[in-house]
């Protein structure tokens, strides 16, 4: 159980959240979705709960096993295998380690008494290794990873070979794993979840949903998948920019949906026959204050049409919006980005071979994939991040290349706002830089707010501000609307839409590829090319 005594939370200056007393807590059963805006605090509370954050006041404190599936989960060592990493989660890894060094050990011993010791340790580690799960374990971490869309092969690698959304999975079969007793996933682990099924598939999500319904602990998940959020959730954590606090549903998703529906229209109500009241007694006020003798009642005719006023629930004020627009693409030749032959390797582990591409002038490509098929290794190709084993970039006349990526790395976690936005456009005036990041809800002291505290959502406006003051002509956009609330996820597909430049895109989200109208797709790994059809829109929706 976690409980959250007089919570406060603060990104700088800002109060994203006051939660007095016990507020928030997480029970046995609880299904809980913490909902808001991107930048309401989601993340940084999710955080606090799992004891990697401090509150600005306040305190929270736990009984029990947490855990944790951070938005940019740290995988550790990188050479470990895929396979070891989940094991962990009980230990179990170094155990089967420590039991191979001891048969070899009783394998290789000439004395008795060695080998007699040897034959205790390996007992004793046997015993261990039987009451963690043992080897039924194994099979139970194996079967979970395959419902994540992870088979054999991949868990046999080193997550360094793993593309990022493998090693995600990886971390979240770590920690559904760890929750698992074998039974269906019942235990009493309190899974914090932070956008779980970002680089899921259908099917994936489908496995998921089933899993979390079955858990018997508490939940507490941070999701834009609405379809989740309906099947799963049984208690809503509704965090209010606006306000700064936190809104407590004990009900289902749908049910909150329609009490929110129903509370905005009694203050909208409320609000208006105030209004209406206040207005009135503000006429006659002015009528009375102009006559000395009832000068007083007029004063307390207006202060009384004051506290009609604040005296109302607040109305919840419409959302802001980032006003997203990609640049106009600057001048450049026919075709501005060619790729010859690229061939991508792992140590031995070939991700794909091959691959050719013509990038035109406006053009608007998809890339598709399995997971672990190398699109994202395509993107930071062309974008020069990595290098190709074998092939050649030929960059055409007038490039100007604008490059998202998924995991953000083209931010500087240590730098502030200002600071990632000045890097991304050194040439352009501080005005025209400030009115930019308003535009993108960045204001005031957020802008010296260090970028590696920011949601992933704010971290997605911030990346995308970058691209809006490139003047780029060919635009990589590596799951572009990954961790972004529906509001804001709109304004990016309609900038998408708009967009004159060529896009070469790679998403799981269907109406992202709608929304570019696609001319061609590129399918890896084996680097086919071919003409966009409503087949290969079909596949995206599938996965």
């Amino acid at each position: 159980m976690i409980t959250a005594t007089d919570l406060e939370v603060r990104a700088g200056v800002r109060t994203l959240l006051s939660a007095p007393g016990p507020a928030l807590r997480v029970q046995p059963g609880d299904r809980i979705g913490l909902v808001g805006r991107n930048g309401a605090g989601k993340t940084t509370t999710m955080r606090i709960l799992a004891g990697e954050g401090e509150p600005y006041a306040g305190s929270v404190t736990n009984s029990g096993e947490i855990g944790y599936l951070p938005q940019d989960p740290r995988e550790g060592d990188l050479e470990v295998l895929a396979k070891d990493r989940v094991l962990s989660a009980r230990g179990l890894d170094t155990l089967l380690r420590d039991l191979e060094k001891q048969q070899a050990l009783m394998a290789e011993v000439v004395d008795e008494k060695a080998r007699d010791k040897a034959v205790d340790r390996y007992g004793v580690l046997e015993d261990r290794f039987s009451s963690l799960g043992g080897y039924v374990a194994e099979s139970e971490a194996a079967r979970i990873c395959n419902s994540l869309g992870l088979p054999d092969r991949v868990l046999a690698q080193p997550l360094r070979t793993l593309s990022g959304g493998q090693r995600r999975r990886i971390e979240l079969a770590r920690i559904l794993f760890a929750a698992s007793d074998g039974s269906g996933g019942k235990s009493g682990t309190t899974l914090l979840l932070d956008e779980p099924t970002n680089h899921l598939d259908a099917d994936s999500i489908t496995w998921l949903r089933s899993f979390l319904l079955n858990h018997d602990g508490g939940l507490v998940v941070i999701s834009h998948d609405v379809e989740l959020l309906g099947d799963v959730v049984n208690r809503v954590w509704f965090l209010d920019a606006v306000r700064g606090e936190a809104d407590i549903y004990n009900m289902s998703w749908q049910k909150y949906l329609d009490a929110r529906a129903t509370d905005e229209q009694r203050r909208k109500r409320e609000r208006a026959n105030a209004e209406k009241k206040a207005g009135a007694l503000r006429v006659q006020a002015a009528k009375m204050g102009a006559k000395a003798t009832k000068a007083v009642a007029a004063q307390n005719m207006l202060k009384r049409a004051e506290r009609m006023i604040e005296n109302l629930d607040e109305e919840r004020v419409a959302d802001r919006t980032a006003k997203i627009r990609f640049p106009d693409p600057a001048s450049c030749g026919k075709t501005p980005l060619m790729a010859s032959g690229l061939t991508k390797m792992y140590g031995s582990l070939e991700i794909f071979a091959g691959v050719d591409l013509a990038i035109d002038r406006g053009s608007r490509v998809v890339v598709l994939g399995l997971n672990g098929a190398g699109k994202t290794t395509l993107l930071r190709l062309l974008a020069g991040v990595e290098t190709a084993e074998r092939g050649t970039l030929e960059p055409g006349y007038g490039l100007k290349i604008g490059y998202f990526a998924q995991e953000h790395e083209t931010l500087d976690d240590q730098a502030s706002v200002w600071e990632n936005i000045r890097h991304a456009a050194p040439d352009a005036g501080e005005q025209d830089l400030r009115g930019l990041l308003g535009a993108f809800m960045f204001t005031g002291p957020q802008l010296d707010q260090p970028a590696g505290t920011l949601s992933g959502g704010e971290k997605t406006r911030l990346a995308l501000a970058g691209l809006v003051s490139s003047a780029a002509n060919v635009l990589l956009l590596d799951e572009p609307t990954n961790n972004l609330d529906p509001i804001s996820r709109e304004q990016v597909l309609d900038a998408l839409r708009s967009y004159k430049g060529a896009v070469v895109l790679v998403t799981h989200d269907p109406g992202a590829a709608a929304a570019l109208d696609p001319q061609r797709v590129i399918l890896l790994p084996d680097g086919t090319e071919d003409h966009w059809s409503a087949d290969y829109q079909e596949i995206i929706e599938l996965a």
